[in-house]
């Protein structure tokens, strides 16, 4: 894993080129549906700002992230989402400055979590450097969906890898997510980088494997794409299994995003 310096500064990139999409729009295209069924541009970028937050309690206050745990799970069906619309309803400026400021301030939180200390989650607790992956992968994701909104296709950069890293991390997770048993063997996953170069995960013989672009891997275990749309290959049952479950994120698994037309 890369070390927690140049996380973070891949996280900040990768915020400031959402932050690119979103900051020369007039205020009335912030009402622009996205292809997350009834959330808007701004509920994505308020939903951003509402996790960075979180991740800054997390990482300075255990205490007060308990007690934000303890609502969540008071609220199951409506915590995210009413974060989300809460943010929403702000006016973009003030809601792109309170993001900005945000940012910033979660960048600083996990540059100074002590080395070896755990930062709790919703999830299982996680170091600064995991936290970091976790924000950049969320960021990426909802980046994309602003993306589709607009029409626009982002470059993909190196940054994918920290996306890709948690999608081929979270295989069992996303079995048992789905109360299935996750395979007793691991998966051998290739993918081609942005520039041309191979991303590896598990060891060279298994028997199954995934393979193809790194950015389809990204939009499927981050459920931005259907796999038909897709350029993956399975070879065994249970990656074939894999590839139509896929979750990188946390919560329940989600319906997903349908074929394209």
């Amino acid at each position: 894993m890369p070390d927690l310096n140049s996380l973070l500064a891949d996280l900040a990139a990768e915020g400031d080129s959402v932050d690119a999409l979103v900051a020369p729009l007039p205020a009335a295209r912030w009402a622009d549906p996205t292809p997350a069924e009834g959330w808007t541009i701004a509920h994505q970028i308020a939903h951003l700002a509402w996790t960075d937050d979180l991740a800054i309690t997390a990482a300075t206050d255990a205490a007060a992230f308990a007690g934000i745990v303890e609502r969540a799970l008071a609220e199951p069906g409506d915590y995210v989402d009413g974060g989300a619309e809460e943010g929403a309803a702000e006016e973009p400026a003030r809601l792109l400055a309170r993001w900005r400021e945000g940012r910033r301030r979660m960048v600083d939180a996990l540059a100074a979590v002590p080395a070896g200390t755990r930062i709790p989650w919703f999830a299982p607790p996680m170091s600064a450097a995991s936290m970091a992956t976790a924000r950049l992968m969320e960021t990426w994701a909802h980046g994309e969906d602003v993306a589709d909104a607009l029409g626009e296709r982002r470059k993909p950069t190196h940054r994918l890898r920290h996306v890709a890293h948690i999608g081929a991390r979270a295989r069992d997770f996303a079995f048992r997510n789905r109360g299935l048993e996750p395979p007793a063997g691991e998966f051998r996953i290739v993918l081609k980088g942005p520039a041309g170069e191979e991303w590896t995960w598990g060891p060279p013989d298994a028997a199954q494997s995934v393979t193809g672009p790194a950015l389809d891997f990204c939009h499927l275990t981050t459920q931005r794409r259907h796999r038909a749309d897709l350029a993956l290959t399975a070879i065994g049952a249970d990656a074939d299994r894999w590839l139509d479950i896929a979750q990188s994120f946390a919560g329940p698994s989600g319906p997903g995003r349908p074929p394209a037309a």
